[in-house]
Parts: structure tokens; C-alpha cells; sequence
């Protein structure tokens, strides 16, 4: 086990490095490239991408999955600085670890080559609004616009709208979004149980103390791509995980 969190401490200090001195806001320093025009295949795609699936047991929203087997789903907000995400998706893969990824349509436009990657990883998919407003403040139509803005950026960038949707600035939707999510595609909403509250910037052992003390078969867990404290936790808190017995998945395998 030391071996294994050594490999992972040195593998995210490889990736990160240099990124910490960066700002986390998405846009700085990026050149905005189109998107593929609509129906035409990704080029870099090499298989279809999953789509969403109904789970009859589940609720409509769903906070965790069955607490009788020993799995967690990491999920993540997919925006920020990429060398983030790209250190925390490969620290999962050394690990053998899985995350679900819920991408923000503009942080797609500025990263169109994330999408893939992410899959490539075999990890999950999924949308967080366009523009990540606070969406059950909205009316009917710009709340419906910021679902089906980022589900068309995942389509055409994949071939599938993702897997799962998240409500931006909200744990759960608001009945008015939870309907349109459904018109959009999506049967279930994506909540969640355990909040690492990353995005107060804590410090690294809070993040992991937090998630680890509160984490249990089951459970879906939310953390940000977009903050360092998050990419210096990620290998002491899979590492943590794995010696309570817990296995990171994405949120399709543990609802599987």
C-alpha cells in the first residue's frame, strides 16, 4: 500500500506541476475553436459514446446508489484549468479508479478535446448546464436553453449527450428543471450525498478529511476540477477510500 500512495503522490505532482501558478477561471488564456458542425462524427471518435439509461429503482434525482456493495462515485464539475482536470483524471487511472465527469457547455467550447478524453479513460460523461447559472431561478425557457446548450455541445462532440445532468448552483433541480431535464433526455437527475466543499478552498486534508469521514457504500460524492486543493487532495483521498474498502466508480457502475 505505501508503494501505491507514493506512485500516486508522484504521478499528481508530475501533472500538476506548474499548474497551481495558473488562474482556475475558465476562458484565461484560451482560444475559443468551434464546434464539429451538427451531424457529423467527432473525428476523434473511436466508439459510441453511452448514453442516458433509466434506472427503474431509482428516484427521479438520485443522492446515492445501493449501500449494500462497497463503491463510491466521484463526480466532478468539469470547469477550469484543463492541467487540473487532466492531473486528477490521470491520478484516477493510475489508481484504476473511475470518476463521472459533469461538463459545463462553455468550458467544452474553450476544451472541445476534454470530452474525449474523458471517455477515453472510461470514465463517465455528463451535463452541467451551459453557462453554470443558477438554473432553477430561471424561466421555462432559458432554464431549458442552458440543459439542451451543453447537451448539444456533448452530442456533437461525442455523439451522446452524456450520461447524467447536473443542476448547476443547486444540489437538487427544482420540479420545473427535474421536467425538463426529462424533455431533454435525461430520466434522472444527478444529486448527490457527500459534499467535499472544495470550492471553499480548505486546504488539501479537509478535502479528503471531509470526504472520507462522510462517505459510505453508496454514496455520490461532489468535487470541482477547478481548484488545486482538489488536484493535491485527489491521491491521499483515493488512497484513503481504497483502505476503508471503498472502490471509486462512475455513477453508471454503481447504479449497475
Amino acid at each position: 500500500m505505501p508503494d501505491r500512495r507514493a506512485a500516486l503522490r508522484t504521478g499528481a505532482g508530475l501533472a500538476a506541476a506548474g499548474a497551481f501558478t495558473a488562474a482556475c477561471s475558465p476562458g484565461t488564456g484560451t482560444v475559443r475553436r468551434p464546434l464539429p458542425p451538427s451531424g457529423t462524427a467527432p473525428p476523434s471518435a473511436t466508439a459510441p459514446a453511452p448514453q442516458p439509461r433509466a434506472y427503474p429503482q431509482q428516484p427521479a434525482q438520485i443522492e446515492h446508489g445501493p449501500r449494500d456493495r462497497p463503491r463510491v462515485a466521484l463526480t466532478f464539475h468539469g470547469q477550469g484549468d484543463p492541467r487540473f482536470a487532466n492531473s486528477i483524471l490521470g491520478t484516477a487511472e493510475k489508481a484504476n479508479a473511475k470518476i463521472t465527469v459533469l461538463a459545463v457547455g462553455t468550458w467544452l467550447d474553450e476544451h472541445p478535446e476534454m470530452a474525449r478524453r474523458i471517455l477515453r479513460g472510461g470514465h463517465d460523461l455528463g451535463n452541467h448546464t451551459l453557462h453554470h447559472l443558477g438554473i432553477n431561478t430561471m424561466s421555462e425557457a432559458d432554464a431549458f436553453a442552458e440543459i439542451q446548450g451543453c447537451a448539444d455541445r456533448l452530442r456533437r462532440l461525442t455523439g451522446s449527450i452524456g450520461t447524467w445532468f447536473r443542476p448547476s448552483r443547486a444540489p437538487r433541480a427544482a420540479p420545473l428543471v427535474e421536467r425538463l431535464a426529462r424533455l431533454a433526455g435525461y430520466p434522472h437527475v444527478l444529486s448527490y450525498d457527500v459534499d467535499s466543499l472544495d470550492y471553499t478552498s480548505p486546504g488539501a486534508s479537509a478535502v479528503t478529511r471531509k470526504v472520507v469521514d462522510e462517505a459510505r457504500n453508496g454514496s455520490v460524492v461532489s468535487l470541482h476540477f477547478g481548484y488545486p486543493d482538489t488536484v493535491t487532495a485527489f491521491p491521499d483521498l483515493l488512497h484513503e477510500l481504497d483502505r476503508r474498502g471503498l472502490t471509486a466508480v462512475t455513477t453508471t457502475e454503481l447504479l449497475s
